[in-house]
């Protein structure tokens, strides 16, 4: 079983300034949740509880975040905002958290690399970013969906997901074909492609799950896209040996890292989850 998750989370979340100036992006909240908490309790209900965090300076409070705030708890102890932490505290008990620091900007590549120490070589593992927030409301969450997948066929999968023409150089795009509903047999993967040569419309989001011998693939990789090491150059390796498969997920998935996208995605929980409760205690 897949038992561990990795997070990339030392990106400095320039377009979000200067809110992100002395807050990291991924604890921007949605609606009371930090993003990077709603990517933890993905990967938790998808049964993993090794939970692996790639940092960077100025990231202390997602450490503090998943750790025990005794002074705080203290204080609302037996209060009505006591049960407010009870999603956070079902993490912290129920998890491991372990970090490592990504000391330059050097690529999802080189992030997922320097999570080897904390995932080790022997094991298959997943990876979120935190800011491409997910959510099915009629099921499975993405990763489990995803680890599924794996289970059945026993190599790398990614999600994908459909884009307009005008916005796959932007992503990490794929192509492939159809072996069954939903899935591609990958054999052509390619980052941030110009529009009009990108070999499809089917991009890759921020959901993979990793076979051990990625790590000497990612060694092997020389920089691409923007002088960066591409976790896409390093998988399409795989993807020619008939390795990597792409899933067309089922649920939502918000671009978080924009304006945009985190705006979208406040919305959608708020109208969700706290309007109908607001509704309800009114009447």
């Amino acid at each position: 079983m897949i038992k561990k998750c990795l997070f990339p989370a030392a990106g400095y979340g320039t377009r979000f300034l200067p809110a992100t100036k002395a807050m990291p992006k991924e604890m921007l909240p949605i609606l009371t949740k930090p993003l990077i908490q709603y990517g933890v309790e993905e990967a938790y209900d998808a049964g993993c509880d090794v939970m692996a965090v790639i940092t960077g300076r100025g990231k202390r409070a997602i450490t503090d975040h998943f750790d025990i705030s005794y002074e705080l708890e203290h204080q609302i102890q037996g209060s009505s905002k006591e049960s407010l932490l009870t999603d956070i505290r079902t993490l912290i008990d129920n998890c491991t958290f372990t970090y490592t620091r990504q000391n330059e900007m050097k690529g999802l590549g080189d992030a997922i690399y320097k999570g080897k120490v904390l995932v080790g070589e022997a094991d298959p593992f997943a990876v979120i970013l935190a800011d491409d927030l997910c959510f099915n409301p009629d099921g499975d969450g993405v990763l489990r969906q995803m680890i599924d997948l794996y289970n059945k066929y026993k190599c790398c999968v990614v999600a994908i997901m459909e884009v307009p023409k005008e916005d796959v150089h932007k992503y990490g795009v794929i192509a492939g074909r159809e072996i069954e509903d939903s899935v591609f047999m990958v054999d052509n993967m390619v980052e941030k492609p110009d529009n009009d040569k990108a070999p499809s419309n089917l991009a890759i989001i921020g959901r993979y799950i990793l076979t051990p011998d990625i790590f000497e693939v990612i060694k092997k990789t020389k920089p691409g896209k923007n002088g960066e090491l591409q976790i896409t150059d390093a998988l399409l390796t795989q993807a020619k040996k008939g390795m990597v498969l792409g899933y067309k997920f089922k649920g939502n998935r918000f671009d978080c890292g924009s304006v945009e996208g985190f705006v979208e995605a406040t919305n959608y929980f708020y109208d969700h989850e706290k309007k109908p409760k607001a509704i309800e205690e009114k009447k």
